[in-house]
C-alpha cells in the first residue's frame, strides 16, 4: 500500500470515532501513535549499536510490548490501558539516572491526549501504524518521511493549524542561503514542526559530517523552542526522524515569555532560520519583556527584536515576514531602524502571493540580515511566478527549482555582493533613502509596471483570498490601536 494511501485508510477509520473532531484532532492523535512506533524502532537500533542501552520506559509501555501484536490488547481492555495506565505514566515519566530520553517524552506527552472512545477503532489504527513502515529498514526510512512530509500538507489545510507548516521549498532556499556549518548552534525560536531545524541538519550533514565525532558535534548543535502542543510533539517526531536521538534541545515554551535581557552571551546563536507567527496578538504582559520602545503585542515583530538579541556577533538569519513590517510605522519604524543600525539586511525576497495558501494569501518576504554591522544598502528580490503558473495551490506548490535563478544571482556576502546585478527582478536602495522613506522597507519593483488583471476567475480568487485575510489584518490592527492607546506610538 503507498504512503498516502495508507494515512487516508488511518484518517477514514478515525473518522469513525466519535470522540475525534476534526482534521487536527485526526493529526494529534495519529502523532503521538507514530512518535511511540519510531522510538521503538530507534530503540531496537541503540540496543544493537550500545552496549547494556536501558529504555528510559518501563517494560509493559514499550510498543512492542502493547500495541506491536495485531491480535493484541483491543476493545475496552485497549482503551482504559491507554487513558488510565500509558499516559498517565509518560506524562509523570521519571528521568532515572538524569536520562535525557525520559525527559523527552515526558515533554511529548505532557500535553497530548487520546481523543478516540473506541477502543477497536483505536486498533485498527495501530494495526496500520505497524504494517506501514519499519524505520530501521533504510529502503523504508525515505518513505517514512515523505509519510510524515504529507501529514505536516495535510495540516497546512487543517483550519488554524497551517500557521505551522512553511512550504518546503521556502525552508530549503533560506536553509541553504544562509548556509549553517558545523560546529555552530543553529536556532528556530518558533520552530513549529521542525522544516526549517530538519533541513538544517540535513544541510550540515551534505556540507561537513564525515565522522562519528562530527555527528555527535551536530546532535548538539540544533536547538528549537515551541509553544504550543501539537506542533511540539510534531518537530520531537520529526527531529528523530532525521537522526536526532535525544532531541532535549526541542523545548516546549513560549520564547517570548522571557525577559529580553536574559539572553546572555551564552545563550548566543550562530545561525537563526524561522517563519514567526504573524497577524496574532500575544497574551497581555508579554510585551513588558521588552523595552518601551518596542513594546507591541504583535508576535512577529516581537521575534524580529528577540534575533537580534540571539545572534553573536556575526551571527547570520534568515526570518519569514509579512508586508505588514516592511511598511509599518511607530513601534516597526523603531524596530526596522534597529535592525539596520545593529545587522546588515543585505537582502529581501519578495514572495508572490499564494505561497502560504491557504493558510494565507498576504504577501511575505524572506529576510537575510547579518549581526554586527549597520546596514548601506538592502538589495531586493522579486520571485516571479513560473511560466505558465499564476497562483499556487494544495496540488501545484512552490518547486525548489523555482529559487535557481536567486542562487545564481545570489554571489557572496564577504565581498559585498559584488557580482549582483539589477535589472527585470533585482534592484538595490542605499540606507540614505530609506532613511528618507522614514524606514519605509516596502519598495516595488522598478523595472516592472503593476498591471490590473480583470479576468473574472483570477479576481473572484483574489476576493477569496482577501476575505481569508480579514482576520489577520483585523487582528494587526487591534495591536497598532492597543500600542496607540498604551502611549507607545505617542
Amino acid at each position: 500500500m503507498s504512503i498516502s494511501s495508507t494515512i487516508k485508510s488511518i484518517q477514514d477509520i478515525m473518522r469513525k470515532d466519535v470522540g475525534v473532531d476534526g482534521d487536527a484532532q485526526r493529526l494529534s492523535q495519529l502523532v503521538w501513535m507514530l512518535f511511540l512506533k519510531i522510538f521503538d524502532d530507534r530503540e531496537s537500533e541503540w540496543e544493537l549499536l550500545q552496549d547494556k542501552y536501558k529504555s528510559p520506559l518501563p517494560e509493559k509501555y514499550r510498543w512492542r510490548n502493547w500495541a506491536a501484536n495485531a491480535e493484541g490488547m483491543t476493545g475496552d481492555e485497549l482503551k482504559q490501558f491507554l487513558d488510565n495506565d500509558l499516559f498517565p505514566a509518560l506524562q509523570n515519566l521519571e528521568a532515572k539516572g538524569g536520562d535525557q530520553r525520559a525527559y523527552v517524552i515526558r515533554s511529548v506527552f505532557e500535553d497530548a491526549y487520546n481523543y478516540m472512545k473506541s477502543g477497536q477503532l483505536i486498533r485498527q489504527v495501530i494495526n496500520k501504524i505497524q504494517e506501514g513502515v519499519d524505520f530501521n529498514k533504510a529502503q523504508e526510512r525515505h518513505l517514512f518521511g515523505d509519510m510524515y512530509e504529507q501529514l505536516l500538507r495535510d495540516l497546512q489545510a487543517a483550519g488554524n493549524a497551517g500557521e505551522f507548516y512553511t512550504p518546503r521549498a521556502v525552508t530549503e532556499f533560506m536553509v541553504q542561503m544562509v548556509n549553517p556549518r558545523l560546529g555552530e548552534k543553529v536556532m528556530d525560536p518558533a520552530c513549529g514542526t521542525g522544516g526549517f531545524l530538519s533541513c538544517s541538519i540535513e544541510h550540515i550533514r551534505k556540507q561537513d559530517v564525515k565522522t562519528l565525532e562530527d555527528e555527535a558535534q551536530l546532535q548538539g548543535s540544533i536547538f528549537g523552542i515551541e509553544k504550543k502542543p501539537m506542533p511540539h510533539l510534531l518537530c520531537t517526531t520529526n527531529m528523530i526522524l532525521h537522526g536526532i536521538d535525544v532531541p532535549s534541545n526541542i523545548r516546549h515554551d513560549n520564547t517570548l515569555a522571557r525577559p529580553l535581557i536574559s539572553w546572555g552571551p551564552s545563550e548566543r546563536v550562530d545561525v537563526v532560520v524561522t517563519n514567526p507567527p504573524f497577524g496574532g496578538m500575544e497574551e497581555d504582559g508579554i510585551e513588558t519583556n521588552f523595552p518601551a520602545a518596542f513594546r507591541t503585542r504583535e508576535t512577529a515583530d516581537l521575534f524580529l527584536v528577540l534575533i537580534m538579541q540571539m545572534l553573536k556577533t556575526g551571527g547570520r538569519a534568515a526570518l519569514v515576514l509579512p508586508d505588514s513590517l516592511l511598511f509599518g510605522d511607530g513601534i516597526k519604524t523603531r524596530i526596522k531602524e534597529k535592525l539596520l543600525e545593529e545587522c546588515n539586511l543585505h537582502t529581501i525576497v519578495r514572495l508572490p502571493k499564494g505561497v502560504f495558501a491557504p493558510y494565507t494569501a498576504i504577501n511575505t518576504n524572506l529576510l537575510f540580515f547579518t549581526k554586527g554591522s549597520p546596514t548601506k544598502d538592502i538589495w531586493f528580490y522579486e520571485h516571479p511566478y513560473p511560466d505558465g503558473v499564476k497562483s499556487y495551490n494544495k496540488t501545484k506548490p512552490m518547486k525548489l527549482e523555482e529559487f535557481n535563478i536567486e542562487k545564481t544571482w545570489w554571489g557572496s556576502e564577504e565581498d559585498g555582493f559584488k557580482s549582483r546585478g539589477v535589472g527585470n527582478f533585482a534592484w538595490k536602495i542605499s540606507i540614505e533613502e530609506i532613511k528618507f522613506r522614514n524606514y519605509n522597507l516596502d519598495i516595488k519593483n522598478p523595472f516592472v509596471s503593476e498591471l490590473k488583471s480583470h479576468d473574472p476567475d483570477e479576481l473572484l480568487a483574489e476576493y477569496g483570498a482577501l476575505q481569508k485575510d480579514i482576520k489577520i489584518l483585523r487582528n494587526e490592527l487591534k495591536v497598532v490601536l492597543g500600542d496607540a492607546l498604551l502611549g507607545g506610538d505617542k
